[in-house]
Parts: structure tokens; sequence; C-alpha cells
């Protein structure tokens, strides 16, 4: 047997040897790098900021959901419909400007209908409502007097929609229309009333 040729054999065994040790070890390297860096990885915030069930009565919820990525104030909504009773599912969807900060049925109108007050914080310190009427087997928009010329004069923000007894009041502290500074004690009432999809508003003097 020569002996050459034997050594020649051996070294390129234990040098194939080495090679597949060293490719283990950077596969293994790989899959814990790969692990680590997975589990740093943050979660994406939720998607969906905003979710409430309103049960109008047994077997009809209406659910709002928003949703938007990116900024907070900018992004849609979604109504949904579920009547178990009557195997009926709707849904409605619209783009919001605004953070949703709540959200309830109300029937102002006594129609027996129900209707849905979406509440938005549209500014910093600036409530609206977007209002709907489900009726006749769909959504309604019903749209939400902005306040007058003379009451702009003395808003400034930091209103609050009350619902009290079955009816929807706002108030907002009244501010001086020269350096829109807070008058002490001085707050501004108004009631909503609804009457063939149509508000009209009455303010509360005390």
């Amino acid at each position: 047997m020569n002996l050459g040729k034997y050594f020649m054999k051996l070294s390129l065994l234990f040098a194939g040897l080495f090679l597949l040790a060293s490719c283990g070890d950077n596969t293994t390297e790989k899959m814990a790098a790969t692990k680590s860096a997975q589990s740093e990885t943050k979660k994406p915030a939720g998607q969906f900021p905003f979710y409430k069930d309103i049960a109008i009565r047994p077997g009809i919820n209406f659910e709002i959901v928003s949703w938007g990525k990116g900024v907070d104030s900018v992004g849609g909504y979604l109504i949904l419909l579920s009547d178990t009773l009557r195997n009926n599912y709707k849904s409605f969807s619209n783009e919001r400007k605004g953070v949703i900060t709540d959200a309830w049925n109300m029937d102002l109108d006594n129609d027996g209908n129900p209707e849905l007050y979406i509440e938005l914080l549209s500014k910093k310190n600036v409530l609206d409502l977007n209002v709907y009427e489900y009726a006749g087997g769909e959504f309604r928009k019903i749209s939400f007097p902005p306040l007058s010329s003379t009451m702009k004069k003395s808003y400034a923000g930091g209103d609050k929609f009350i619902i009290k007894n079955g009816d929807l009041f706002r108030s907002f502290p009244m501010v001086n229309p020269r350096d829109t500074t807070i008058k002490a004690g001085a707050i501004k009432m108004l009631q909503y009333r609804l009457t063939g999809n149509s508000f009209s508003t009455n303010e509360i003097k005390e």
C-alpha cells in the first residue's frame, strides 16, 4: 500500500470534517441571531384604537370600530349591525378627521329608529359629533349643527356632550373674545332637539 496516498486521503477526510463543523457553527449562529432579532422586534400598535359594542335590544347590536395607521386623527370607522333575530347584517364605513372618544345610541326624535352618535376630538380640545340614523335597512347621516357665529366668539374648545333624562346637551367654558381668557364661572349650555332628521339648538340660560 502506498503510504503517500493513504496520508493524502486521511488529510482530505479531516479537512472535510472540519469544513462541515465550521458550516454547522455558522448555521447555528445565524439561527440564534435570527431568533434574537425576532424577539427584539416591536409589535405594531393596535390598528383599531376605538371599539364599542352598543346593544339596542336583545339580538340587535351596533359595533363601532375605528382604524388608521400613522396620524391618530386621520383614518376611518365602521358601523356594524348584527341583527341575529332576522339574520340581518349590515355595515357602513366613513372617513374620519379626528379621534373617536365615545359613541352611544339615542332616539332623540322618538320615531322608533335608533340614532348612533359618534363623538370625535377634531382638534386638541374641540369635539364634534357624527350622527347616523338606521332606518329602512340603511344608515342615514344627520348633519349636526355647528355653533353660530355669535357663540364662536366666546368659544375656544373644552366642550362636553351630556346626556340627561334622554336629552342631549353641550357645555363649554366661555372665553373673552379679545384675549381668549376663560371667564371665571361662565359656562355656556346648549340643548339639542331632533325633529324630522333636523337638529335645532336652544341655549339654556341660568
